[in-house]
């Protein structure tokens, strides 16, 4: 399964009237129907909403938990990777990172169980070279820069990880699809992003990012 072209990612902050399943579904649909390839949705509940109403679309699905041990919460741990896949997930992602995971699990032991147990296709978001190399050595088929900029090895980055990209490119194998996530705010960026390597693109906040795009819009005025 190599995606290409645009994944929209539907996502909506905690709080948020927009966080809604039938909204995100609605959303998703309206995605899909103008020519996204897939969608990146957070959370079971609305994993299932899409699914329900878009039986054929490609969902890249993920839960974000926290848990007082460890910053790692994209789909921190097996509980959170089993809800995802059951709930109808295309494909999971994970942060493949190598920081502290909550309750000290390994990274490896996670992915071979999600791999042996349900046969589910992994994204490994990452915020390095050593990490996507790493994370598609372990079995994840995706590598994504997710996380670039959003780690403390990497809080003096800024996304998009336009260095990244091309380093990734050129060591992950061919097999393994580079995702280009973060800071994609425009359809120039997005031809920028396939130019140097990535085999799609996700963009969330500039698309469906309803509530920062309102407050940053406030905040000009």
């Amino acid at each position: 399964m190599k995606p290409s072209g645009l994944i929209v990612s539907v996502q909506a902050p905690e709080g948020s009237p927009m966080r809604d399943p039938d909204v995100i579904a609605a959303m998703a649909e309206a995605s899909l129907r103008n020519g996204a390839t897939g969608v990146r949705l957070e959370s079971p509940e609305h994993i299932g909403a899409v699914r329900r109403r878009c039986p054929g679309a490609l969902i890249v699905g993920l839960w974000k938990r926290t848990y007082p041990d460890s910053s790692v919460y994209i789909t921190p741990g097996w509980e959170e990777i089993r809800a995802v896949w059951g709930a109808g997930a295309d494909v999971v992602a994970i942060d493949a990172t190598e920081r502290f995971r909550p309750g000290g699990e390994a990274l490896e032991a996670l992915i071979q169980r999600a791999r042996r147990e349900l046969g589910a296709p992994l994204m490994a978001d990452v915020d390095s070279l050593a990490n996507g190399v790493g994370a598609a050595a372990l079995g994840c088929e995706w590598v994504g820069t997710t996380l670039y900029g959003y780690t403390e090895a990497t809080a003096g980055q800024r996304p998009p990880a336009w260095e990244l990209l091309p380093q990734l490119r050129q060591e992950l194998p061919e097999a393994v699809s580079l995702i280009c996530e973060g800071g994609i705010a425009s359809p120039q960026q997005v031809r920028q992003a396939l130019a140097a390597g990535a085999d799609a693109v996700v963009v969330g906040t500039a698309i469906t990012g309803v509530d920062l795009q309102v407050a940053a819009y406030v905040a000009a005025c």
